[in-house]
This record gives structure tokens, C-alpha cells and sequence, in this order.
């Protein structure tokens, strides 16, 4: 029998084994190494706050300042690697179908972020959808990762400032990552409305495993 993969497998069953990160919430999916996986803003402008732990020890992680320092660049290009904080490389970037704004400069937000910029009582945030969907794994104590900022449009100026611009990504838009190791990803729909980096406001985005061996996800 032919286990389904990128090649073989039908739409359809892609489309039925795609996990939708409801705005403001996050969502964890194993992916095994060799597998790929599509990021979909589904219905544009939506910033997606990436996270990837090794499956077999969880204190590696996906890391941007090891990938900054090992490539020489604020964020790859495609067909180079993400690497851990043991300089492993964990995730290589296969595809980008977006207009190609990704940040890695950028904390994921969280609870005090959100009392800074006046917020009083409870908002969502990725820091906080990241520990929720890893707790569920069974993960309750992590440490939490400069995110991939996928979608993210934060130019950086001559003199050093950081823009906050809306995402450029359309509906549809979307990039393909392939697991170079066993690796839990967690995806947060940013859930940041006081600035503009969500254009009008959060919304969702999805998972789309292209191989075979995906677990179902967690959050």
C-alpha cells in the first residue's frame, strides 16, 4: 500500500486532515522529520506566531538568534534552515506563496505586553496560546521561543526603527516548512489588535500536513 504524501495524496484529503487556528487561539501538531506542512492564512493579513520544539527534548526549540547569526540574515530564504538553540537545523523553508514579509526580530506577545499598551483585565496571546496547546501535549513547563513570524511585515529603517505594518498576505497565501527533526509546531493566530499588523483585526489561519504521518493537534 502507498502511504499518501505531497505526490500522491488528493486535495481532499489534505483539506480534510487541515487543522484551523481559530483567531486568537494557537494549535499543536507533531510532525515527524521529512514531513512538510503549509501555513495558510486563510483569509489574509493574519500574522502566525510559529513555534517548533524537538519532539524528544522539548528545551530545543526552533531558535532566531542562532538562525540570525548562522545565515547572516534577519529571516532565511527559501530553501534554507531554521536551527535550534544547539544550532541543529530543525525546519527548512520549502515555499513561500505570500509576498515574502516574515520577522524574526519580534517577541511573541503576552499578558504584560498587553497592561503596557493599556489593556486592563484579560486579552489573548501568543505566549499564552503556546503554553495552553503545549500543557495539553502534556508539555506544562517550557520555555518560550522567540517566534517565527510568519506573515509579519516589520520593516527596519535605515536608523534602526521598526515599522508596524499591516500583512501584505492574501487569502490564500501560504509557506511550506519540512521538518529536518521529530519536531512539536505550535501555530498562534496572533491575536494583537492594538496595533496594525493584523490589518482589520485577527483571524484565522491553518495547518495543512502534506505527508502522512501527522498527529492530530492539540489547543
Amino acid at each position: 500500500m502507498i502511504e499518501p504524501n505531497e505526490k500522491t495524496e488528493e486535495p481532499a484529503e489534505r483539506l480534510r486532515r487541515r487543522v484551523v487556528v481559530p483567531a486568537r487561539e494557537g494549535r499543536a501538531i507533531r510532525v515527524t522529520a521529512g514531513e512538510a506542512i503549509r501555513i495558510i492564512d486563510l483569509e489574509g493579513s493574519q500574522v502566525g506566531d510559529l513555534f517548533a520544539f524537538v519532539a524528544a527534548d522539548i528545551t530545543e526549540y526552533a531558535s532566531a538568534e542562532h538562525t540570525r547569526v548562522a545565515l547572516s540574515r534577519l529571516f532565511p530564504r527559501v530553501g534554507e534552515a531554521f536551527l535550534t538553540n544547539r544550532r541543529r537545523p530543525v525546519l527548512r523553508f520549502e515555499r513561500d506563496d505570500s509576498p515574502g514579509h516574515h520577522d524574526m526580530l519580534c517577541a511573541a506577545c503576552d499578558p504584560t505586553r498587553y497592561a503596557a499598551l493599556g489593556v486592563e483585565g484579560w486579552h489573548a496571546s501568543c505566549e499564552e496560546n503556546l503554553r495552553r496547546a503545549m500543557a495539553e501535549l502534556g508539555h506544562a513547563q517550557i520555555e518560550v521561543p522567540q517566534p517565527i513570524n510568519l506573515f509579519m511585515h516589520i520593516p527596519v529603517a535605515a536608523d534602526g526603527t521598526l515599522g508596524w505594518e499591516p500583512a501584505a498576505s492574501a487569502p490564500g497565501d501560504s509557506v511550506t516548512l519540512r521538518a529536518e527533526l521529530d519536531v512539536v509546531l505550535v501555530l498562534s493566530a496572533c491575536p494583537q489588535d492594538l496595533n496594525p499588523i493584523n490589518g482589520s483585526g485577527p483571524t484565522s489561519l491553518a495547518i495543512e500536513p502534506l505527508g502522512a504521518r501527522n498527529l492530530i493537534a492539540a489547543g
